[in-house]
C-alpha cells in the first residue's frame, strides 16, 4: 500500500457500490450544546451508547461520536471516555462508527486526535480549515445553567478561533495513517473545499472523499439554498463529481430543510442532537432516533432509498467494522 493510500485508509470495494442510496449520519451528542439546554441530550456513556443504537435502528448508517464527562456534561476527548461506550455500540448495532477529531473548539489538535488514533474507527471527522466558531448567541435563549462551565464556555466563543491549520490537518492524517481510518471531511466554508482539493492534489487523501458541508454555524456558511448550491457547485468543480460523496448538515432550525434540499440534489444527510436539539418549532427532540425517523420520511417521500451500513461501507470504501480497535 502506498503512503498516500494508507494516509486515507483507502480500500477497494469487493463489488460495485450501490447507486442512488442516501447515507444518513447521526451526530449523537457533539460539543456544541450544553446539558442545561435539553434533558434529552446524551451525556453519560450509557446514554450515548443507547442513543446511538436507537439512531442506527431508526436508519442511520453512520453514528458520529463525541464523549462527555458524565457528571458535568463537559466535552471529554480522552480515549478512555470513548472506551466506555464504543464496545456497547459495536455490540448493539452494525452502524459505522465515526469518531470526532474536532472534539471541542477549545481543544488542541494533539488532544482531539487521540480517540481516533487509539480506537482506529472506520471513519473519523476532520475539519478542513480554521474559522470563527461562535456559540455565544445561544446565551440569548438559555439563561439558567446547571453547571458553572456552560455559560463561560458559550461566552468564550465570542473571542475564539477554531484552529485547524494545514499543519494540524497534516498531523491528523499522519497520526491515523496506519490504522486504515478514512475521513469525513467537514467543510464549513468555501475555502475549506479549496483546502481539501490541495490535500487531494498532494496525494495525502484518496477518493472517494466523504465531504460533509456544514451550514448554519456563526462564522461559517449560512443556510440559504443558494449557499448549499454554491458549496455543491464548488465541490464539483474542484474535486470532480465522481471523486467525492457529498453530505450536508444544517444547524438548528435549518436541519430538516437543509437535508431535504441536499437529498433532492443527490446528496447524503446528517442529523442528530449535536446539530439541532429540535424536532419542530419550539419542540425539543426527545431522541436522536426521532430526528433520524423524520429525515428518513423526507428521503423516502422523495422516492429515494436509505443506505444500510453495509451499503455505506461500499459507497465510502471503508475497511469494515471487524477491523476497528474496540
Amino acid at each position: 500500500m502506498s503512503a498516500s493510500t494508507a494516509a486515507s485508509g483507502a480500500t477497494t470495494p469487493k463489488s460495485p457500490a450501490p447507486k442512488n442510496k442516501v447515507i444518513i449520519s447521526c451526530a449523537i451528542t457533539g460539543a456544541i450544546h450544553t446539558p442545561s439546554m435539553s434533558p434529552y441530550l446524551p451525556v453519560t456513556p450509557d446514554e450515548i451508547a443507547q442513543s446511538a443504537i436507537g439512531a442506527a435502528k431508526a436508519g442511520a448508517a453512520i453514528v458520529h461520536l463525541h464523549a462527555r464527562n458524565p457528571e458535568t456534561g463537559r466535552p471529554d476527548q480522552s480515549p478512555e471516555a470513548f472506551a466506555k461506550f464504543l464496545p456497547t455500540i459495536k455490540a448493539g448495532c452494525d452502524a459505522i462508527v465515526n469518531i470526532t477529531t474536532g472534539g471541542a473548539p477549545t481543544m488542541l489538535v494533539s488532544e482531539r486526535v487521540r480517540p481516533a488514533a487509539v480506537h482506529s474507527p472506520e471513519l473519523a471527522s476532520l475539519n478542513m480549515g480554521s474559522f470563527n466558531f461562535a456559540l455565544y448567541p445561544m446565551l440569548n435563549r438559555f439563561k439558567t445553567f446547571k453547571h458553572d462551565w456552560e455559560a463561560a464556555y458559550l461566552e468564550g466563543t465570542r473571542d475564539l478561533i477554531f484552529r485547524n491549520t494545514f499543519k494540524d490537518i497534516e498531523f491528523v492524517l499522519a497520526t491515523c495513517r496506519d490504522n486504515g481510518t478514512r475521513f469525513e471531511f467537514e467543510c464549513y466554508d468555501i475555502g475549506h473545499l479549496y483546502n481539501l482539493a490541495h490535500f487531494l492534489e498532494r496525494g495525502l487523501v484518496q477518493p472517494p472523499l466523504f465531504v460533509q458541508s456544514v451550514f448554519g454555524i456563526l462564522g461559517g456558511m449560512g443556510t440559504h439554498p443558494e449557499d448549499i448550491a454554491m458549496m455543491r457547485r464548488t465541490a464539483d468543480r474542484l474535486l470532480g463529481r465522481d471523486t467525492y460523496r457529498w453530505s450536508v448538515l444544517g444547524a438548528g432550525r435549518a436541519q430538516m430543510p437543509t437535508a431535504a434540499i441536499a437529498a433532492a440534489q443527490g446528496g447524503n444527510v446528517r442529523v442528530g442532537l449535536e446539530d439541532s436539539l429540535w424536532i419542530g418549532p419550539g419542540q425539543l427532540a426527545e431522541s436522536n432516533a426521532q430526528q433520524v425517523t423524520k429525515v428518513r420520511q423526507i428521503i423516502e417521500g422523495l422516492g429515494l432509498e436509505i443506505a444500510t451500513p453495509a451499503e455505506a461501507r461500499q459507497i465510502l470504501a471503508l475497511k469494515g467494522g471487524d477491523k476497528v480497535g474496540f
